[in-house]
């Protein structure tokens, strides 16, 4: 079993976040890609799913959970709006319409 010695929370992998606080993880996220943060996400769903953590671990990991499931909604919102910026020219190419 793993443990805080490899700096992960039991079996599940998950990052252990004892020494950081709440202000200190958006940053941390803010850098990941869509796809990281979606796959850790669920890495902290199984987790939280399995019922195995201690209490105060699965706090944490749910504090985690829902920074990540924030930063997924911002990309996704990010790309739709880039996808709405295509437009048709009467000549049938694409072509980005200015976003305000």
């Amino acid at each position: 079993m793993q443990g805080l010695a490899d700096g992960t929370f039991s079996r599940y992998g998950l990052p252990f976040m004892k020494d950081r606080d709440a202000r200190t993880m958006p940053d941390n996220i803010t850098s990941l890609s869509f796809e990281d943060a979606l796959s850790e996400l669920e890495k902290i769903v199984r987790g939280l799913e399995g019922g195995q953590m201690k209490l105060e671990d699965a706090i944490k990991a749910y504090e985690r959970g829902a920074a990540l499931r924030q930063h997924c909604e911002a990309k996704l919102s990010e790309a739709e709006a880039r996808v709405q910026a295509i437009v048709q020219r009467s000549d049938g190419s694409l072509d980005m319409k200015p976003m305000d």
